[in-house]
């Protein structure tokens, strides 16, 4: 086979890369063929045809035999993890799969602070056991929330948040670029400090750098409020998961939403199991229906250019 476009099995999600070639092929110039490679000898067949390949990972030596690659679309967010170096020398344009996750994500993520607020995990164990008790309960509206990072995802929340009248600081790299929040601050340690000090609800939506990982740790839950609760869609490795654990047991803060955790899997022993003001979700925030269908707008998108560029 020569097909234009090859789309590798990769596990996303658990979700098929059959729908992805499909939607491809509805979308692309009707000349251009569209594959599934399933194996290793389809992926060598395959590859030295393409003009576009997508899937979650790409070796040096694929990037080699592919000899006619113009484009690489990673199903990942991220690219730190492919020859970037090898797809420059190639003069091979990558793309990344950043922003497709951006709606299910805010929506976990504002889901969660809302069940925290309103008390509906309180509602779901007096549900199970029957009971009718009334118990008071809180509002977003009027409260502030602190969003760390503001990528696609983290933009995402605070605009959610807006909408429900939530104050908003947002924390990025370089705060002259704005976002959606009320306030922008970079990752100096006292500006950062003094918006905990005053935050009501902590979500965590950054990447894993040099600079966040381990940010929130046992100085940072010694400044939040003690009501005040976090959520972490980020990586596990931004919260200091010991100073977590002493957090919300010695009631430094009111509770947690974690879907992500350090160490992820989080094992069946530990500890954080056993607090009731502790949410665990299995990594599950990214996973949404439209994922190809937005995987496919970007790669569309791409292969636009490509053509504007002078392709065929």
């Amino acid at each position: 086979m020569t097909p234009d476009v090859v789309v590798l099995n990769s596990n996303v999600h658990g979700m098929s890369v059959d729908d992805y070639a499909v939607e491809l092929a509805e979308r692309l110039p009707a000349s251009w063929e569209v594959a599934v490679a399933r194996t290793a000898a389809e992926r060598r067949e395959m590859l030295p045809s393409a003009r576009v390949v997508t899937g979650l990972e790409f070796t040096e030596g694929q990037v080699q035999a592919a000899e006619n690659l113009e484009l690489f679309v990673c199903m990942f967010a991220g690219t730190d993890h492919l020859p970037i170096e090898a797809f420059r020398e190639r003069d091979v344009a990558v793309a990344s799969a950043s922003g497709v996750h951006a709606p299910n994500v805010a929506e976990h993520a504002i889901g969660m602070v809302l069940s925290f607020v309103r008390g509906l995990d309180r509602a779901r164990e007096q549900g199970e056991r029957r009971e009718w008790h009334h118990f008071q309960v809180g509002e977003l509206q009027g409260s502030t929330a602190t969003v760390v990072g503001l990528g696609p995802i983290g933009t995402a929340i605070a605009e959610r948040l807006n909408a429900f009248g939530v104050e908003t600081i947002g924390v990025r790299y370089t705060p002259a670029k704005g976002g959606p929040t009320d306030e922008v601050i970079g990752y100096d340690t006292a500006a950062f400090h003094e918006a905990l000090a005053r935050t009501d609800h902590l979500i965590l939506a950054c990447p894993l750098t040099d600079v966040t990982r381990r940010l929130v740790g046992a100085e940072e839950f010694a400044t939040l409020p003690p009501h005040a609760f976090l959520v972490n869609v980020a990586r596990g490795e931004v919260v200091d998961t010991d100073a977590l654990v002493e957090a919300v047991r010695g009631n430094g803060i009111d509770g947690a939403a974690l879907d992500v955790t350090d160490p992820e899997p989080l094992p069946e022993d530990h500890v954080l199991w056993n607090f009731d003001d502790v949410l665990v979700t299995p990594h599950n925030a990214g996973h949404t229906p439209k994922y190809w269908d937005r995987l496919t707008d970007i790669a569309v998108e791409h292969v636009a250019t490509l053509l504007a560029d002078g392709g065929d």
